[in-house]
């Protein structure tokens, strides 16, 4: 298949005004000017200079455990009766049938780092799924992705009525250094061989320790996230900061950190004392500090659909047009693991493309197309809906 005439975005670094995309077996195969493209037969979607870029990418969602309709009885997100789960995995409660799934789609958002809440101390195992499909187990690019741990305000809120620990950040923070300390005391003895039966729940901390997996830290306020940065580095552990709403404030010790930013929701209210502080300039004064950020609707908070309009409002903000884009495809894509998959319009990913009317960012484009491995998941035009690729362009040479 090939895309041609498009307004090509690659987020490499190289972009083409008219250039093409060629899609083989579902991964990119080539990109380029137009007046290097090869003669074909086979399919092609001439898009006449529409906004051609890599599939949106969700870098922290709850979308699919917390679902829109369905109140109480579709909310998994957070197993609020024990402050350390890391056993728990996303994959086990990620609804396909969310709407919310449908809506990315027709965002041009093709994949989604998605996982627990902040209700505990350790959340458990986020998942790294494309945005398309009806059993997760197909939709997995990388499970799991990310441990989730929380500071702050929503463990101390959680617990403190429940008469139990953590009430206070201290005890936060003392909960995930004795659990972390376990975890490594049982890496220890299982890479010695010592007789030492196999604990699931430490079992789930060792892609942590090894380093394959980070920490995904909920921190919003200043001091929480010099907390998690502290706990970390003590434990040698990668790291993403998520929501740093008070980034803004330490750039100069963030910076000499060296942990990658999830800014957001930018968009919701400031209903909580630790968000205060939160604006849409955060996410270009970290950018510009050159600390790797990427943005987040933190789904359902504000809806995923909105991800790219909260680019827009950081570029409206302050940020640079271009890191507006990087920040919701190939950093977002670095910051989750998976920028040799998806992220950026290169041979060898996965073709997942989003085509627009225009720019993105902007609230009145429309989103043309939207690809996953090379296949069509979204058009504009409804009535297509069920014609094959073929049949899909006949029917746009007519209109």
């Amino acid at each position: 298949m090939f895309i041609i005439h498009g307004d090509i975005r690659t987020m490499t670094g190289q972009d083409f005004p008219d250039g093409y995309v060629q899609i083989t077996a579902g991964k990119i195969a080539a990109v380029g000017r137009m007046e290097d493209c090869p003669e074909t037969d086979g399919d092609i979607l001439d898009v006449q200079g529409a906004f051609v870029m890599p599939g949106i990418v969700e870098a922290h969602c709850h979308m699919g455990i917390t679902e829109e309709k369905k109140g109480m009885e579709g909310d998994d997100c957070n197993e609020t009766v024990n402050p350390i789960t890391p056993q728990l995995r996303a994959i086990d409660a990620i609804n396909p049938m969310d709407a919310a799934f449908n809506d990315a789609l027709a965002a041009g958002i093709t994949s989604a780092m998605i996982g627990p809440g902040s209700a505990n101390v350790v959340g458990g195992q986020f998942a790294f799924v494309k945005t398309h499909g009806r059993c997760i187990d197909h939709m997995i690019v990388k499970a799991p992705a990310a441990m989730k741990v929380a500071f702050g305000e929503n463990p101390k809120v959680n617990y403190s009525g429940q008469g139990t620990s953590p009430s206070t950040r201290m005890a936060i923070a003392a909960m995930l250094r004795e659990e972390l300390t376990k975890a490594k005391n049982y890496q220890e003895k299982r890479e010695k061989k010592v007789d030492e039966p196999m604990d699931f729940r430490y079992e789930c901390w060792l892609p942590v320790l090894r380093g394959e997996i980070p920490l995904k830290a909920h921190v919003h306020r200043a001091d929480d996230i010099l907390t998690a940065v502290r706990i970390a580095k003590e434990f040698g552990l990668r790291m993403t900061l998520d929501h740093c709403s008070e980034g803004h404030l330490i750039m100069d010790e963030l910076k000499e950190a060296g942990f990658p930013a999830i800014v957001g929701p930018d968009m919701a209210s400031r209903n909580k004392i630790e968000v205060q502080n939160m604006a849409f300039k955060t996410a270009g004064l970290l950018a510009e500090r050159g600390i790797l950020t990427a943005i987040t609707t933190d789904h359902p908070v504000s809806k995923i659909q909105f991800l790219p309009i909260c680019a827009g409002l950081a570029v409206k903000s302050g940020m640079a047009f271009e890191e507006g884009l990087r920040a919701i495809t190939i950093n977002a894509a670095k910051i989750c693991g998976v920028d040799e998959r998806v992220g950026s319009l290169a041979p060898g990913k996965d073709a997942d493309i989003a085509i627009f009317t225009g720019n993105p960012m902007e609230v009145f484009t429309e989103t043309l197309y939207t690809l996953i491995d090379g296949k069509i998941v979204y058009r504009k035009d409804e009535k297509c809906a069920t014609m094959n690729l073929c049949e899909r362009i006949s029917y746009d040479k007519k209109q």
